[in-house]
């Protein structure tokens, strides 16, 4: 392909691209995993192609700070991030982009889906584990299942993003080169499977075939914080009394004696106090490096009320935890029962936290269709009707027309109508797929 047939954003990231490759070593590193898992890919990169996803010229920045210094990889990071969001911009403008995209994006929601459904069964055997070692085996794959979801989910999120953008963005509107045509993603093309974000130390090896820049075929394990016990599942509804967290990971919370009978303080007060406390413990086992509890400690609070979650925010951005903020997040997405996904995002939304709550529901409504389908039920019983629609934005802006079209299994009579306006409100052209989908699936005449 000449330069000349390339718009100017995807040439600038392309040369650039090339320049951080001279620098870095071939035959180490990422740069030297990826071009032995997907030669094809990387070269599509550097013929400008297709920019690789945000993580893949993370991991060779990673490279180049093992290089050269934290410094110079430090110099590099906004150029490098400013240059690869004006080249997804103009790849995303050619025709077809949408298609691509959202054949893409169903293919990360099923990476998304099957690494979750394996967290919780890996977490039910680790809750029955009988030995040390069953135990140890069953937390190293739990870490690898956590580290492929929180990839896929960050895949999932920045597709979306690229989605929504189109409906505002200003179209291609040049000729279409042999390499910019109509339809789905060229052989070689980056990005369907999402990339490690570590280094990979030799552990145990997996066979996954078919993937795209790592995190593929005999994918090593990483270094990633796990729980040093079971992961707790979720509490009953209204049948276990508010507690007292105790042990070394709380530093005396259970000496604070709970209120006289008669003065029990308001909700309010007490979420403010839980919250502050939480971010204390999860503050100093941080500082000690004890990442496995504090993983421990994130799970246990992604069950708490959908209240208390804004207050968390507030605390934690505080102290300046912003990560785990969004660890938390992700935990209870992922956790929570849907009907209460849209309750604590419609409280972060509330509390001025939009954007949190957007991505909590995008993160939270990849989960059986079917399930998203009974909640929106459920929520319409109880007249809970901003809730409702949020939750259903959500599910037609990130899952494709036909997983979104199984959510009117439950009842399509009342469904259909819901899912319907959802889409009509995202764009006509959601609208109309969702209706063919749904059409497909035998929900609609």
């Amino acid at each position: 392909m000449v330069a000349e047939q390339l718009p100017d954003e995807i040439r600038e990231f392309r040369d650039y691209l090339r320049g951080l490759l001279a620098r870095l070593d071939p035959r180490g590193g990422w740069c030297a995993v990826f071009w032995q898992r997907d030669a094809d890919g990387m070269r599509a990169c550097l013929d400008g192609r297709e920019p690789p996803p945000w993580d893949v010229l993370e991991a060779l920045l990673q490279d180049l700070a093992a290089l050269y210094g934290p410094e110079a990889a430090g110099a590099e990071t906004a150029h490098a991030r400013s240059l690869h969001t004006a080249a997804l911009a103009a790849y995303d403008a050619r025709p077809g982009a949408r298609e691509t995209l959202t054949g893409r994006l169903g293919v990360m929601l099923r990476e998304q889906e099957y690494a979750a459904e394996c967290r919780a069964r890996l977490s039910r055997r680790l809750a029955s584990a009988t030995t040390r070692e069953q135990a140890d085996a069953l937390r190293l794959d739990l870490a690898r299942v956590h580290d492929d979801h929180r990839r896929a989910t960050a895949r999932c999120a920045e597709i979306t993003a690229r989605l929504e953008a189109l409906d505002h963005a200003p179209r291609w509107h040049g000729g279409p080169s042999p390499a910019y045509d109509r339809g789905g993603a060229e052989q070689g093309s980056p990005g369907e499977v999402p990339a490690p974000t570590g280094p990979v130390p030799e552990q145990r090896r997996r066979r996954r075939g078919g993937a795209r820049f790592a995190g593929a075929a005999d994918e090593e394990t990483g270094p990633v914080a796990v729980p040093p016990a079971a992961v707790p599942g979720p509490p009953a509804p209204g049948t276990a009394p508010r507690r007292i967290p105790r042990g070394a990971r709380f530093a005396g919370a259970a000496e604070q004696e709970a209120p006289a009978p008669g003065t029990e303080p308001s909700a309010d007060a007490v979420d403010r106090r839980e919250a502050g406390r939480f971010v204390a413990a999860l503050a100093r086992l941080r500082r000690e490096g004890r990442g496995g509890e504090a993983h421990a400690l994130l799970i246990e609070t992604a069950y708490g009320p959908a209240a208390r979650f804004p207050l968390l925010g507030d605390e934690m951005r505080r102290a300046g935890l912003d990560a785990d903020w969004a660890t938390l997040l992700w935990e209870a997405a992922g956790s929570l029962p849907a009907e209460r996904l849209a309750a604590t995002a419609e409280a972060l939304t509330g509390a001025g936290r939009g954007e949190d709550g957007r991505r909590f529901l995008r993160q939270g409504v990849v989960r059986p269709a079917e399930e998203i389908g009974r909640a929106v039920l459920a929520l319409d019983a109880q007249a809970r009707h901003r809730e409702l629609r949020a939750l259903l934005d959500a599910c037609v802006r990130v899952r494709t027309p036909e997983q979104a079209a199984r959510a009117a299994a439950p009842d399509p009579r009342r469904l259909v109508p819901l899912l319907l306006a959802a889409a009509r409100d995202v764009s006509d052209e959601r609208h109309w797929d969702l209706l063919h989908a749904l059409r497909v699936a035998g929900f609609a005449a």
